[in-house]
C-alpha cells in the first residue's frame, strides 16, 4: 500500500514532522509518499490563504494521484478536500477530519487546542463544513507570536497542555485534538499530562487512509462527489488541466 502525505504548506520542516508521525504509526507493508506545496504560504491561516492551498493541492493530486492508493492533505483546515474528492479516484483523507471522527469516537465532545489565534475562524468553518459543530466542545488557540513554524510545538509545549486542561475543565471536552500540521508527534509527548484521550490528526489520518485504501471503494458515479464533466482550462497547471478535461 502507498500513501501520499501532501502538505499544502511550503514549510519542508513541517512536512519533515508530519512524515515522523506517520512513520510512527503506518503499517510495515505502508509506504509513504511526501510532497511539499512548490508555491504558497509557509503555514496556512486564513480563509484566503487556505483557497490558495486548496488549489495547489489539487494540482499536486493531479499529478500524483495515480502513483498511489489514497492521499492525505496534510493541513488541518482540509483545503481543498471537497475538490479533490469530486476530481480523483482515490481515498482523499484531511487531517481535521480524521482527528474529528477519530475523537467522536472515544467521547461524545472534543475541543480542538492549536496555536495561533490566527487560526480559530478558518477551524470553526471547517468543523461547521464537516457537520461536527454539535460534537465540538470549543477551539481554543494560543495568543502571541512564536519563533517558527516548524519549532512552534517544542516553543509552546507546556502552553498547549494547559490550553487543553482549560478545554476539559471549562469546555466538558471529553477528547482533546491537537490541531495544525506544526503539532504532529506532540499528542504522544503530552499525552500523560492530559487526563482525557488525546488526537494526533497525521496518525489518526495515516490509519483511516489505509483502511480506506484496503476497502477499496468506487468512485462515485451519481451523487455531489461524482467526477464532474469535461471543461477546458486555461492558465492552470498542466496536469490538473487535462485531469479537469478529462483527457
Amino acid at each position: 500500500m502507498k500513501l501520499l502525505l501532501l502538505n499544502p504548506n511550503t514549510s519542508q520542516s513541517v512536512t519533515d514532522r508530519i512524515a515522523n508521525a506517520a512513520m510512527g504509526i503506518a503499517s510495515p507493508e505502508t509506504e509513504l509518499v511526501t510532497a511539499t506545496a512548490p508555491r504558497g504560504v509557509p503555514y496556512i491561516a486564513t480563509r484566503a490563504e487556505a483557497v490558495i492551498g486548496g488549489a495547489v493541492a489539487l494540482e499536486m493530486l493531479a499529478e500524483m494521484h495515480a502513483g498511489v492508493d489514497a492521499a492525505i492533505i496534510a493541513a488541518f483546515g482540509d483545503p481543498g478536500l471537497g475538490g479533490a474528492r469530486e476530481l480523483f479516484p482515490i481515498p482523499v483523507i484531511g487531517l481535521a477530519e480524521a482527528g474529528m471522527l477519530t475523537a467522536c469516537m472515544l467521547g461524545k465532545r472534543f475541543a480542538i487546542v492549536t496555536f495561533s489565534h490566527s487560526l480559530e475562524a478558518w477551524y470553526h468553518e471547517c468543523i461547521a463544513w464537516h457537520g461536527l459543530r454539535e460534537r465540538c466542545a470549543g477551539v481554543r488557540a494560543l495568543g502571541g507570536s512564536f519563533r517558527s513554524i516548524s519549532d512552534v510545538q517544542d516553543e509552546k509545549e507546556a502552553l498547549l497542555v494547559e490550553l487543553a486542561k482549560q478545554a476539559i475543565d471549562q469546555d466538558g471536552a471529553d477528547v482533546v485534538v491537537l490541531a495544525g500540521a506544526p503539532l504532529a508527534g506532540l499528542a504522544r509527548r503530552v499525552r500523560d499530562r492530559i487526563p482525557v484521550p488525546v488526537i494526533d490528526c497525521v496518525e489518526a489520518a495515516v490509519k483511516q487512509a489505509e483502511t480506506l485504501a484496503a476497502l477499496n471503494p468506487r468512485k462515485a458515479e451519481k451523487g455531489s462527489f461524482a467526477r464532474p464533466g469535461a471543461k477546458p482550462c486555461i492558465g492552470i497547471a498542466e496536469p490538473l488541466a487535462r485531469w479537469i478535461n478529462h483527457e
